[in-house]
Parts: structure tokens; C-alpha cells; sequence
């Protein structure tokens, strides 16, 4: 494969990345080119040194996606790195996703059921007085506050074990990367 048959399906690979992750990453395998160049090296014989160019580029998204996550910590980047890490491998895929879609569903719905406590605890706690008759008020009240206490920790515990799973799948991920590495190396 030429130098440019291969950087251009890296590039293209990498496409959907900010433009100087591209530009840096397509420096660096430039790099590697021109050292092969100076070590007499034919182009074909550092293209194959370096590997599948789609496969690289896969890795270098999933790295990307990685580290967006740990350095952003917030929803887009979680899916960012979940869906990396995804693109690794098609068999990862048929298992993984279904795992993946059974924990997230549950974390949905534990979600979504914090969401309907706090505002039923709102409502019985503001309206309840004027609706319940014959019931203490102060018993209304703190059961609105219950209701609406029980749903804040529902939903604390829930945003902690999605933070653990996304972690989980980094580790997961890089591990993966860890495994491969020798493979693509060879």
C-alpha cells in the first residue's frame, strides 16, 4: 500500500474528530513514513509495518472517545465513549450490546421512577393539605418530603452506578487496546 493510499483512509477514519486531533495524529504516521524513508525503507514495507489503516483509526477514535470521558465527565462524552469502545470490534458488539442495553434500560427506568417520586412527594407535599381531610397536616407533608427524599436517592445511587458502568467500559476498553496492541504490532 503507497503512502498516500494509507493516509487517506487514516484520514478518512478519523473523520468526525476535532480537525487538529487529525492533523497531529496524520503528522505522527507522516512521521513514521519518513523515518521508514531514511532507513531505506519502501513505502508498502512501513504501511504494512503500521497495520490496517481502518483498524488504526478505529483504535485512535476509541482513544479519543476515552480520554473525552475522563476529561469531561458528562453525558455526550459517556456516550462518546461507550460507542468508541463499540466500534472496536463487531463481535464486541453482538456481546456487549446486549448487555449494554439491558443495564441501561434498567438505569433508564430507575431514572425515569426517581423523576415520577419527586414529583409526586411535590405534589402531595404542596397540595396534599387542601386535598387529604381528616390527616394531619404535618403527616402529609412529611410524606410529600419522604417521597421526595426517597427519589433523590434513587436517583444519587442511580447517577453513581451509571458513572461505575461507564468506567467499567473504559477499562474494558483500554484493556482491549492493551490486547491488541502485540497483534497489530507484529
Amino acid at each position: 500500500m503507497s503512502r498516500q493510499l494509507f493516509m487517506d483512509r487514516l484520514r478518512a477514519g478519523l473523520r468526525g474528530l476535532p480537525p487538529g486531533a487529525i492533523d497531529e495524529i496524520a503528522a505522527d504516521y507522516e512521521t513514521h513514513f519518513a523515518d521508514g524513508a531514511a532507513a531505506g525503507r519502501s513505502e508498502a514495507e512501513v504501511a504494512a509495518a503500521l497495520g490496517d489503516p481502518d483498524r488504526l483509526a478505529r483504535e485512535l477514535r476509541a482513544e479519543a472517545g476515552l480520554r473525552r470521558w475522563e476529561a469531561e465527565r458528562n453525558p455526550s462524552a459517556a456516550a462518546g465513549a461507550v460507542f468508541a469502545v463499540l466500534g472496536l470490534g463487531a463481535i464486541d458488539i453482538l456481546v456487549l450490546l446486549p448487555i449494554l442495553l439491558s443495564i441501561g434500560g434498567t438505569l433508564f427506568g430507575f431514572f425515569i421512577a426517581a423523576v415520577a417520586c419527586l414529583g409526586a412527594g411535590g405534589v402531595v407535599f404542596a397540595a396534599g393539605p387542601f386535598v387529604v381531610h381528616g390527616a394531619p397536616i404535618a403527616a402529609v407533608m412529611l410524606t410529600g418530603l419522604g417521597l421526595m427524599a426517597g427519589a433523590a436517592s434513587v436517583a444519587s445511587l442511580t447517577a453513581v452506578i451509571t458513572i461505575g458502568c461507564v468506567n467499567a467500559l473504559v477499562w474494558y476498553g483500554r484493556l482491549h487496546m492493551r490486547l491488541l496492541k502485540p497483534a497489530l504490532e507484529a
